[in-house]
Protein backbone atom coordinates (compact mmCIF):
# COMPACT_ATOMS: atom_id res chain seq x y z
CA UNK A 1 0.00 0.00 0.00
CA UNK A 2 1.08 3.62 -0.77
CA UNK A 3 2.22 5.44 2.10
CA UNK A 4 -0.05 8.61 0.83
CA UNK A 5 -2.97 6.02 0.54
CA UNK A 6 -5.63 7.23 2.73
CA UNK A 7 -7.29 4.28 4.95
CA UNK A 8 -10.99 4.05 4.89
CA UNK A 9 -12.87 4.28 7.93
CA UNK A 10 -15.88 2.30 8.59
CA UNK A 11 -18.28 1.52 11.51
CA UNK A 12 -19.93 -2.00 12.41
CA UNK A 13 -22.29 -1.90 15.14
CA UNK A 14 -24.36 -4.99 16.39
CA UNK A 15 -28.02 -4.45 16.21
CA UNK A 16 -29.60 -6.87 18.90
CA UNK A 17 -33.34 -6.37 17.84
CA UNK A 18 -32.67 -7.00 14.14
CA UNK A 19 -30.16 -8.97 14.72
CA UNK A 20 -27.58 -7.78 11.80
CA UNK A 21 -24.42 -5.89 11.81
CA UNK A 22 -25.29 -2.36 10.29
CA UNK A 23 -21.97 -0.70 8.82
CA UNK A 24 -21.93 2.75 8.16
CA UNK A 25 -19.06 4.88 7.45
CA UNK A 26 -18.32 9.09 7.12
CA UNK A 27 -15.29 8.52 4.89
CA UNK A 28 -17.40 6.63 2.42
CA UNK A 29 -20.93 8.91 1.53
CA UNK A 30 -23.61 6.90 1.30
CA UNK A 31 -23.05 3.97 2.97
CA UNK A 32 -24.74 2.17 4.70
CA UNK A 33 -25.73 -1.61 4.80
CA UNK A 34 -26.30 -4.46 7.00
CA UNK A 35 -26.18 -8.39 6.99
CA UNK A 36 -26.22 -11.44 9.47
CA UNK A 37 -22.43 -11.83 9.85
CA UNK A 38 -19.30 -9.85 9.86
CA UNK A 39 -18.13 -12.24 7.01
CA UNK A 40 -21.28 -11.49 4.50
CA UNK A 41 -20.99 -8.10 5.39
CA UNK A 42 -17.79 -7.88 4.13
CA UNK A 43 -18.49 -9.19 0.98
CA UNK A 44 -21.20 -6.52 0.38
CA UNK A 45 -18.67 -3.41 1.33
CA UNK A 46 -15.38 -5.27 -0.99
CA UNK A 47 -18.41 -4.15 -3.42
CA UNK A 48 -20.16 -1.25 -2.21
CA UNK A 49 -17.16 0.95 -1.29
CA UNK A 50 -15.25 1.06 -4.36
CA UNK A 51 -18.75 1.51 -6.16
CA UNK A 52 -19.79 4.65 -3.78
CA UNK A 53 -16.25 5.93 -4.37
CA UNK A 54 -16.96 6.00 -8.08
CA UNK A 55 -19.97 7.58 -7.82
CA UNK A 56 -18.78 9.96 -5.08
CA UNK A 57 -15.67 11.10 -7.29
CA UNK A 58 -12.63 9.32 -5.33
CA UNK A 59 -9.65 9.24 -7.24
CA UNK A 60 -9.04 6.27 -9.17
CA UNK A 61 -6.99 3.79 -8.00
CA UNK A 62 -7.00 0.12 -8.20
CA UNK A 63 -7.22 -0.48 -4.12
CA UNK A 64 -9.13 1.32 -1.61
CA UNK A 65 -7.99 0.19 1.60
CA UNK A 66 -10.58 0.44 4.69
CA UNK A 67 -10.26 -0.45 8.25
CA UNK A 68 -13.65 -1.77 10.56
CA UNK A 69 -14.14 -0.38 13.63
CA UNK A 70 -16.28 -3.15 15.56
CA UNK A 71 -18.64 -2.99 17.95
CA UNK A 72 -21.09 -4.70 20.10
CA UNK A 73 -22.35 -3.96 23.75
CA UNK A 74 -23.29 -7.27 25.83
CA UNK A 75 -23.58 -7.44 29.55
CA UNK A 76 -22.61 -10.18 31.64
CA UNK A 77 -23.72 -11.29 35.20
CA UNK A 78 -21.66 -11.64 37.60
CA UNK A 79 -22.10 -14.94 40.10
CA UNK A 80 -22.31 -14.56 43.90
CA UNK A 81 -18.78 -16.02 45.59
Amino acid sequence: MNPMTRVLLVRVDWDPDMKVWVADSGDVPGLATEAETVDALMSKLEVMIPELLELNGWPDQEEVPFELLIRRFETATRRAA
